[in-house]
């Protein structure tokens, strides 16, 4: 899951204890926001930046929230198509895990992973969020100790 650290940061997320992923609006990333499972573990991304690259580890703690945003008409992320009774944007509650202690930088990613293994080393992804299948996770997280 991506987010620019100027806008919502792994250290936010560690002040804040637990969040709501929000703002989401593409739907590709919106559905596989509604494939997760509580319990299910989420690296935390900071895109935008110098190095991008993944930070730390989320756990979602709620799923099936309407996003709270889509209502709201001063909000950028305001959707007058969705309403309470069917909400358009669906997203989750997360809560932090870990701050890694080093930064795992998309250039370490590419050289390890191919587009197919990973999403997010594809040229020009966009995506918020991604899956990770469960042997490239493995694989990720053993990165972190070395």
């Amino acid at each position: 899951m991506k987010s620019e650290p100027d806008v919502y940061s792994i250290w936010d997320l560690e002040k804040e204890r637990e969040t709501i992923w929000d703002g989401v609006r593409n739907y590709q990333a919106r559905n596989f926001l509604r494939h997760m499972q509580e319990g299910d573990l989420a690296f935390f991304y900071h895109s935008n930046t110098n190095p991008p690259g993944i930070v730390g580890l989320m756990r979602v703690v709620k799923t099936s929230i309407a996003d709270p945003s889509q209502f709201d008409p001063k909000s950028d992320y305001y959707d007058p198509k969705s309403t309470p009774e069917s909400p358009r944007w669906q997203t989750v509650v997360l809560e932090f895990v870990e701050t890694f202690p080093n930064l795992i930088s998309l250039s370490q990613l590419r050289s390890e992973f191919t587009p197919e293994q990973l999403m997010v080393v594809k040229q020009g992804n966009r995506l918020s969020v991604m899956p990770v299948l469960a042997e490239v996770a493995n694989k990720i997280l053993k990165m972190t100790i070395s």
